[in-house]
């Protein structure tokens, strides 16, 4: 006898796939996740296949990926789109790189303030508020 494959209510899907019944529902709205059929006086019920699609959706999106893009990831899944795959990928690196020197000079700059409250005497106006100012 063959296990039903869909076996999960909204409650357990969400649980299994780490996140609020919410971000399922929300999902469900951008087209991400399909919403099933709910049988006549049943209730929905979720697979293996739709955690494995969320938990694609949420690592996609710790690596930086919009929505939009996850959608266009989920189109390519099949395999025979790699190099496309690789595309949004390259773009998604390049502004991780951009910000990661957008944050390294962020660092650089408070360091230095930092550095010049820590070692100002005067009673006049601290370093750090008055670059804050232009000054």
């Amino acid at each position: 006898m063959k296990p039903q494959q869909n076996r999960l209510t909204i409650g357990s899907f969400a649980k299994a796939a780490g996140v609020n019944l919410e971000t399922i529902r929300f999902y469900q709205r951008k087209g991400l996740l399909c919403e099933p059929d709910r049988p006549p006086g049943g209730i929905r019920r979720y697979g293996q296949e739709d955690v494995a699609r969320v938990k694609f959706v949420k690592s996609a999106q710790r690596l930086g990926f919009s929505l939009e893009e996850v959608s266009h990831l989920l189109k390519l899944e099949d395999g025979t789109h790699c190099s496309e795959a690789a595309e949004l990928a390259a773009l998604r690196l390049a502004d991780v790189r951009a910000r990661l020197a957008d944050l390294k000079r962020m660092e650089t700059a408070l360091s230095t303030l930092v550095d010049q409250c820590c070692s100002y005497d005067g009673s006049v106006s601290c370093p750090l508020i008055a670059s804050l100012h232009g000054g």
